[in-house]
C-alpha cells in the first residue's frame, strides 16, 4: 500500500517549519507554520518501517502539517547527502473512498530507509524501493520526494536542530 498525493499550484510561500525533539524519547516533530487546508483527509498517515521504525505525516484539511519520527530507522550517513531542487507546490492528501468521513487514520507498511549528512541537520526517509521521483516543497525546510505515479517516496527535512542526546 501506498500513499497517493494531488500536486496543485502553490498560493502562499512555503511555510516555516518549527522542530522540537523529546529528550526523553528521541522524537522528533517538525511543524508547519501554515493555515490549514480546506479538502482532503484529517488525521493521521502512519508509514511504518519493516525494522519497527515509524514516520507519522499529520495531515489537517488535506494539508500536510506536521511530520513526527516516533522511532527511528537506522540512519545511514552521507557525507555528500544534499537536497535536490525542489518545485513548490501544494501537496493534498486527498480523502480515501475507503475511509468514512474526512478524519482519518491510515497506517502504510513500507520499507523505509534513512540517511543523514556528517552532522544530521539534512535527513532523507526513502519509502519503499528506489524509484524515478519529483521533490515538491512543502515547507521551508520540509520536501517530499513524489513519484509518477503521484505517490509519497520520501520526506526531507532540512536544517534539523541538534539532538538533545547527541
Amino acid at each position: 500500500m501506498s500513499v497517493s498525493v494531488q500536486l496543485q499550484p502553490a498560493d502562499t510561500a512555503a511555510p516555516a517549519v518549527d522542530y522540537r525533539w523529546d529528550a526523553d524519547t528521541d522524537i522528533l516533530t517538525a511543524r508547519l507554520r501554515a493555515p490549514r487546508g480546506d479538502t482532503g483527509m484529517s488525521g493521521s498517515v502512519e508509514l511504518e518501517g519493516s525494522d519497527g521504525s515509524w514516520l507519522i505525516l499529520d495531515v489537517a484539511g488535506g494539508s500536510i502539517d506536521g511530520v513526527e519520527v516516533a522511532v527511528w530507522p537506522d540512519v545511514h550517513k552521507n557525507r555528500a547527502l544534499s537536497p535536490p531542487v525542489a518545485e513548490h507546490l501544494r501537496v493534498v492528501v486527498p480523502s480515501s473512498g475507503a475511509v468514512a468521513g474526512p478524519v482519518a487514520s491510515l497506517e502504510v507498511e513500507t520499507r523505509l530507509m534513512a540517511e543523514a549528512d556528517d552532522k544530521e541537520r539534512v535527513i532523507h526517509f526513502r519509502l519503499g524501493a528506489p524509484r524515478e521521483v519529483r521533490t515538491v516543497r512543502v515547507g521551508r525546510d520540509l520536501l517530499l520526494d513524489v513519484d509518477p505515479q503521484s505517490r509519497i517516496a520520501g520526506v526531507w527535512l532540512l536544517n534539523v536542530p541538534p539532538s538533545p542526546n547527541s
